[in-house]
């Protein structure tokens, strides 16, 4: 692992730098090719670590503010592990669950259906004028469309959102 160390208002001495690599070795055994950047920096009381590791093109980036600046690179190490073992983690169940869905479809194909009525939507079909039936379609923001019966022709009509979102169309039956 390629290692840069840098301190902002606090010498980086021969401790500190063995104790970040001994330290780094914890997050090295994860990956083959990597490099981190370990900034130190003193602010009032408290001593602040903050590592970003670089590998195969992932960053993980932790910070942690302690009074004493090994507890501060301890207790940041720890959080850095916890977040590649939890991005390995996942990364190995989406794999798992990859090859079992393509064993599953394997082993018995899924059949097309096609040309079936495969769902029922029931509406309230309400007496409106065209204009009220634009304001109630407004008013339901996840709708496209809304069936009414319009009190100027007594018709089933429906009002649908046209494609450029500001406009409405209108669907009634000519006889």
């Amino acid at each position: 692992m390629e290692i840069k160390i840098l301190g902002k208002g606090i010498e980086v001495t021969n401790a500190i730098n063995e104790y970040v690599e001994r330290k780094l070795e914890r997050i090295d055994k994860y990956f083959e090719n990597s490099s981190a950047e370990v900034t130190i920096r003193t602010e009032k009381n408290e001593q602040i670590a903050e590592i970003v590791v670089d590998t195969n093109g992932e960053m993980y980036r932790a910070e942690s503010e302690e009074r004493d600046l090994y507890a501060s690179i301890d207790k940041v190490i720890d959080i850095l592990e916890g977040q590649i073992r939890k991005a390995k983690t996942k990364k190995e169940k989406m794999i798992r669950e990859g090859s079992i869905k393509e064993l599953n479809e394997d082993i018995a194909p899924k059949k097309e259906i096609v040309n079936e009525i495969l769902k029922y939507g029931y509406y309230e079909i309400k007496p409106l004028t065209p204009e009220d039936a634009m304001l109630e379609l407004q008013e339901r923001p996840t709708h496209i469309f809304l069936p009414f019966i319009n009190v100027e022709t007594n018709k089933v009509c429906v009002i649908y959102k046209l494609k450029d979102g500001k406009n409405y169309g209108i669907v009634e039956p000519e006889a």
